[in-house]
């Protein structure tokens, strides 16, 4: 008891006994683009954990599977998403034992990721993370966000972090209306210009990604490629190398 410690052990016991939370993510990651396109759903993430302000993990994955149909990806820190996957494997070696036939389904995932952010938030210690979540349920097409409050909301188009700001725009100018005609290779050039915009102009991306698809067959997802490049535009930004 604290009327049992003397005054010079006071500082120890309130260390030791202490109870703190993480006030910031230290290692991160950044934007998520997903979209629906016709029949299924694309999603990209860069491979870049940035240490602070230091490119520090340039082969992170932040895209994974949740079950045969469901797809998962993550801004925000690494080790809170680390957490999260722990929890989805707990649920679907459950769901597995369980031998009942039953399958963890899209929607069931993604009501479970809202509930445990909205959880933690509520104890005021939030994960520090915005998910992504899209897939297959019964045939339709579901494509989610969750962030570190729990707030949730579902579209034909999502983007996170500076990809809410500067991809964003782009996919529903190119998507908007056109989600059920929208081709796999069209599909794949528009990921391909947003990622890029994302490389040009967040300090904190990189052009070296993996992207994912979610279809009826299951969920693939790609190993690491490189966008190509060109900073001949810079030359005529007035400050450039200056």
């Amino acid at each position: 008891m604290l009327d049992a410690v003397t005054e010079a052990e006071f500082p120890t016991y309130r260390l030791i006994n202490a109870v703190s939370f993480d006030s910031r993510p230290i290692v991160t990651g950044t934007s998520v683009i997903a979209f629906k396109y016709k029949d299924d759903i694309m999603m990209a993430a860069d491979c870049l954990a940035s240490y602070g302000s230091l490119a520090r993990f340039r082969n992170e994955k932040r895209l994974m599977a949740v079950g045969e149909t469901t797809l998962l990806g993550v801004s925000g820190g690494m080790s809170d998403f680390q957490h999260m996957q722990h929890t989805l494997e707990s649920l679907l070696t459950q769901a597995y034992d369980m031998d009942d036939g039953q399958k963890l389904g899209t929607k069931s995932a993604y009501k479970c990721i809202s509930n445990i952010m909205y959880n933690r938030r509520t104890k005021f210690d939030p994960l520090w993370n915005s998910y992504v979540m899209g897939g297959l349920d019964n045939g339709q097409k579901v494509l989610g966000y969750v962030d570190l409050y729990g707030k949730t909301y579902q579209s034909a188009t999502i983007a996170t972090g500076f990809g809410g700001h500067l991809a964003q725009p782009i996919l529903r100018r190119r998507l908007e209306g056109r989600e059920d005609e929208l081709s796999e290779e069209e599909a794949v050039h528009i990921l391909n210009e947003c990622m890029r915009v994302l490389f040009y102009r967040d300090a904190r991306s990189l052009n070296k990604l993996r992207r994912a698809k979610v279809t009826a067959q299951g969920v693939e997802i790609s190993e690491p490629y490189m966008l190509e490049t060109n900073w001949g535009f810079a030359e005529s930004i007035t400050g450039y190398g200056s």
